[in-house]
């Protein structure tokens, strides 16, 4: 396989992963929210306030909790990351 090849690769197998976290905060998002008569959602403000808080928060500023909620997410790609790494050395 070649390095292209090697590296397209890994793209896809990380989008995959992506799409599985994208696909999860979906459904953990629209789970909190009401559904509305016109196809929308409702959502409950004290979590709009958590979420615009976060937003405007660097990661260094996050409580540990915070931080490790993203580590966990971040977790799900070093087993392909590792991999390609081996591939290279």
């Amino acid at each position: 396989m070649t390095a292209e090849q090697t590296l397209e690769q890994i793209r896809e197998e990380l989008a995959a992963i992506e799409h599985e976290r994208w696909s999860h905060w979906q459904k953990y998002l629209h789970g909190k929210g009401v559904s509305q008569p016109d196809g929308s959602i409702l959502l409950p403000s004290e979590l709009v306030s958590k979420w615009e808080r976060l937003i405007a928060t660097s990661y260094g500023e996050l409580t540990e909790k915070e931080k490790q909620s993203d580590r966990d997410q971040v977790d799900r790609y070093i087993p392909i990351i590792a991999k390609a790494l081996s591939i290279t050395d």
